[in-house]
């Protein structure tokens, strides 16, 4: 079985944070300069919700008396699961200082240069934390988490009966929009156009056995195979950083 991750218009690199992107966020900082920082989070500045050495007051010292920034900076993380400006605020309280959501570039936030192909489009999105409400930040109209796709199909997840944990049987909340326009989605005759892998999954299983099902029916499980949706990953890590290790060492 082969799935297509992208095509000629859309090659794998729009999915790569590039240094444009970079600078461009730096340059919608209120601070102008001809240089800026880089930070990377999980294992250089916390681990898990910790601090790690002395990078609180490290980064204090890019601000000034005022709090003002004397040299801009940004976060630039392979994680996510939650929209840039609930991240912004978890690590303005975490590191005790004033982190905007222009200043945290996350693995999933170029997705965003997907918006004008898929704005309207039905699609799918998995990952741990919040996947759809962020794809919705980012104005994608026709979101569903996977977990909520999953729930309108009786069995598509064969394991399903040996989980404890209880499955979703009511219609999810739609839309999340305020807006009174957005468009409505009707799961068994829309089908998806693009499946987007936006932070590591809970449920592997379930996941992978419901993309499957979403990849080889054209985007519609259980009908005929039309044109199979695209499927974009967001930082395909199996390893990074965490608090695990160094409970490890503290228990020794």
């Amino acid at each position: 079985m082969r799935f297509r991750l992208s095509n000629q218009p859309w090659p794998l690199s729009w999915l790569r944070l590039r240094p444009a992107c970079c600078f461009s966020l730096l340059h919608s900082l209120p601070l102008q300069s001809s240089c800026g920082i880089a930070f990377d989070i999980d294992g250089v500045i916390l681990r898990g919700r910790t601090p790690i050495g002395n990078s609180p007051s490290a980064l204090r010292r890019l601000y000034d008396e005022s709090g003002n920034l004397k040299l801009p900076f940004l976060f630039l993380t392979n994680g996510g699961g939650i929209p840039e400006s609930k991240r912004a605020a978890e690590l303005s309280e975490l590191l005790g200082v004033k982190i905007l959501p222009a200043q945290v570039v996350q693995g999933h936030s170029p997705f965003r240069n997907l918006l004008k192909r898929y704005e309207n489009e039905l699609i799918v999105v998995t990952g741990k934390g919040e996947p759809a409400e962020v794809m919705s930040a980012y104005g994608f109209k026709k979101v569903l988490s996977l977990e909520e796709y999953t729930s309108y199909f009786d069995d598509i997840d064969p394991v399903a009966q040996f989980k404890r944990w209880t499955r979703t049987t009511k219609p999810f909340n739609w839309p999340r929009h305020s807006s009174e326009l957005a468009p409505q989605i009707d799961v068994y005759s829309d089908r998806v156009k693009a499946v987007f892998v936006a932070s590591d999954p809970v449920d592997w299983g379930r996941d992978i056995q419901v993309l499957c099902d979403i990849l080889t029916s054209g985007g519609l499980p259980g009908k005929e195979c039309e044109h199979q949706p695209y499927l974009y990953f967001a930082a395909d890590d199996l390893e990074y950083q965490n608090s695990f290790y160094s409970s490890l060492l503290n228990d020794v």
